[in-house]
């Protein structure tokens, strides 16, 4: 029963809401057909893959994942690393590929390789190995897999099974993205099948150079250590080429001068396969055409900033007739780029790029940055897809798409599919109701225009009266990640701790996404100090804006992981706003985080260690005022608890009285377990409380 349970539990059970829902979409040649996964109920955390026919309106299903592995699943090393850094927590399918012609499909389930048939339905295992990232050739005759850190090709005519590339020891593996791509740049593959299916690019990683940092786990001392190849700020990186392989077993090497980065990686029957590279500091990024008999490169273009080119996914790729995709910024604008010209117009801010075919379907925001829409080209217009106000998100062709609208006024997404702009059919989605409706009040304060949400107590209202609210932000404030978005889902948290007696105040400031380049770089070598005044900016503004409405002597702070390093931010150098804290995985010292998040953002620690100083917390430990707690992952591979330890360290060495909170066995991802996520949530706001000096129930 879930009826019972209450709103932590419930948010726990079914992944913040998201299981019973449909999502990783594919969209068959014909466009009759749409593959996705989705779990069987709102608790259920196994996928299941499913295939909607148009033509009929019915739905299939094509693996049942509870009848092929009835109990839990066992996850090579490679795969739990893969869905970390996706930040994947479900089970079942979580991933799959088709051949050109849709009749395999390919997928790894508790580390083993199945294909379906997906005209007759039969399920085959392949493999009952260790299988990362299954992949049929556009052909249907091979699947291609990394295994113990080699790739691998099966052909499923004969099931002859084989390595394309010898064993070269621990540190080096062929076929998989590294840390950073997948951690930093939105890469996680690292094979690439050629359009004739009888070869790959494939990119080989040699980690020996890494630095190996370890994660144990205090809680149970019998267990060793493990440990990671971790690329810190200033350190280095894992040496990344790539080579053409061939089903006959030959190999060309690629020419491709001095890069530190792998990108983005298209291969289509339209032309030369295609890579973008970037140099340590990101400066710049090169979009260069492969030939596959010689490895050698042509480049084709090169964005350049002084600070740093933002990455923007599903380019560079050729349309159909061979034009060259990519996004670049003009007139301050993420704009979509056709052999050059642009195809979008300025304040249309591309954010990804969804398909490209004979036309490109991506998402974007105009100028209101707290809604994502789906649009695509048409005849050398662009047309926007999706209708309402909300976020979209889009999947599929510029011909068939599939878009998942989140709005406000509805709990879960509808899933629609459209096709030539008209919509044709319906996805089932099936979340749990969470049993709270979010009433945020939409706002844009300050001189900066910052978009900020004001979320109350149920019940009370704006203009009501009665005694002014404790205040609690609850932001993340930094670059990749928004939080003021126009969907429900993404204020049941604000709206769950307001009904705890605060006022919830969530603000997106400088250097978050959807607002052009220009407000993206005013982060850049400014961490602290951007950041922290626009939250501080933003909560005045509103107190402004409602006198008596909120109690600016009773101003806490939450956040998790960059809003976890702004939480103790906060209250280590804005004491006289902030009077308790809870930092969440916060990063501490910059220069124990990666290299191509920090280094993009505060340029490298031996060029400016002044940046690192001034943006980094640990020499603020003596300066410590107000209340902190601060909790954290000692299994987290991505900001590790040395980060907090450090700062803990620092502040008992200074007699400054804090909280520290460790998670046993907790990634970077929040904790699982309903009861841990559950009291997690209620000691933070007991505390804070207990801080604030407000009376708890």
């Amino acid at each position: 029963m879930t009826d019972d349970l209450s709103f932590l539990r419930r948010q726990a059970r079914t992944q913040r809401f998201t299981l019973g829902t449909p999502r990783n979409f594919r969209v068959s040649p014909d466009g009759d057909r749409v593959l996705f996964l989705r779990s069987r109920t709102a608790t259920d955390r196994r996928n299941d893959l499913l295939c909607l026919d148009l033509r009929t309106g019915e739905e299939s299903t094509i693996v049942d994942t509870a009848a092929l592995l009835p109990g839990e699943e066992d996850l090579p090393a490679e795969e739990r690393a893969r869905r970390e850094r996706t930040r994947e927590a479900s089970g079942g399918v979580v991933g799959y590929a088709t051949d050109d012609a849709f009749r395999i499909v390919a997928f790894p389930l508790s580390g083993k390789l199945y294909t379906a048939d997906l005209d007759g339905g039969d399920v085959r295992l392949l493999v009952d190995a260790a299988v990362v990232d299954p992949r049929p050739n556009p052909g249907g005759t091979h699947v291609a897999y990394v295994s113990d850190r080699r790739l691998r090709v099966i052909e499923l005519a004969t099931g002859d099974d084989r390595a394309l590339v010898d064993d070269e020891g621990p540190d080096v593996s062929w076929g998989l993205a590294e840390f950073i791509a997948a951690e930093e740049l939105n890469r996680t593959r690292g094979y690439w099948w050629s359009p004739d299916g009888q070869s790959l690019l494939v990119q080989r990683t040699d980690t020996s150079a890494v630095p190996v940092w370890t994660i144990a786990d205090p809680a149970n001392p019998a267990q060793p250590a493990t440990a990671v190849g971790y690329p810190a700020a200033g350190t280095t990186n894992a040496s990344v080429s790539l080579a053409f392989l061939g089903l006959d077993g030959s190999r060309v090497d690629v020419e491709l001068g001095d890069w530190e980065y792998l990108v983005a990686v298209h291969w289509s029957a339209a032309g030369d396969p295609l890579v973008a590279v970037a140099p340590r500091d990101q400066s710049r990024i090169d979009v260069y055409a492969l030939d596959p008999r010689t490895g050698a490169a042509r480049l084709l273009r090169s964005e350049t900033d002084e600070r740093w080119v933002e990455v923007v996914t599903g380019v560079p790729a050729w349309t159909t007739d061979g034009k060259l995709v990519h996004v670049g910024v003009r007139d301050d604008t993420y704009r979509l780029l056709v052999d050059g010209e642009p195809v979008t117009p300025p304040g249309l801010q591309v954010r990804s790029v969804l398909h490209v075919g004979d036309e490109v379907l991506f998402s974007g925001s105009e100028d209101d940055p707290t809604q994502i829409h789906v649009y695509r080209t048409t005849a050398g217009e662009v047309e926007r897809l999706s209708q309402v106000d909300g976020v979209h998100i889009g999947a599929g062709t510029a011909e068939v798409a599939v878009i998942s609208t989140w709005t406000l006024d509805r709990h879960g997404p509808v899933v629609s599919v459209v096709r030539n702009g008209e919509r044709v059919a319906d996805v089932g989605s099936y979340p749990m109701d969470p049993g709270l409706e979010p009433r945020p009040a939409w706002l844009t304060v300050g001189k900066r225009g910052l978009r900020s949400a004001l979320v109350l107590p149920t019940g009370r209202e704006i203009g009501d009266g009665g005694e002014a609210l404790p205040v609690l932000l609850d932001p993340y404030g930094g670059p990749h990640a928004q939080r003021v978005l126009q969907s429900r889902s993404a204020f049941l948290t604000p709206q769950w701790l307001a009904d705890q007696g605060f006022a919830v105040l969530v603000t997106d400031g400088r250097g978050t996404p959807g607002r052009g380049n220009a407000w993206e770089k005013e982060i850049h070598h400014a961490f602290a100090d951007v950041s922290l005044t626009d939250q501080v900016d933003a909560l005045h503004a509103v107190a402004d804006l409602y006198p008596g409405l909120l109690d600016l002597d009773r101003v806490a702070i939450r956040g998790w992981s960059y809003g976890g390093y702004l939480s103790a931010l906060a209250v280590l150098r804005r004491p006289d706003v902030f009077h308790a804290a809870v930092a969440g995985a916060p990063v501490t010292d910059w220069s124990l985080y990666d290299t191509a998040y920090t280094e993009r953002y505060l340029g490298h620690p031996d060029e400016h260690p002044d940046v690192y100083e001034h943006n980094s917390l640990i020499a603020d430990a003596p300066s410590l005022r107000r209340p902190l707690m601060i909790v954290h992952g000692l299994a987290d591979d991505n900001v590790f608890v040395a980060h907090a330890l450090r700062l803990s360290g620092e502040l008992l060495a200074a007699g400054r009285d804090h909280v520290f909170l460790p998670l046993v066995g907790a990634t970077h991802m929040s904790p699982q377990a309903e009861e841990v996520a559950e009291n997690l949530m209620v000691t933070q706001v007991r505390w804070i409380k207990q801080q604030l000096g407000v009376e708890t129930a």
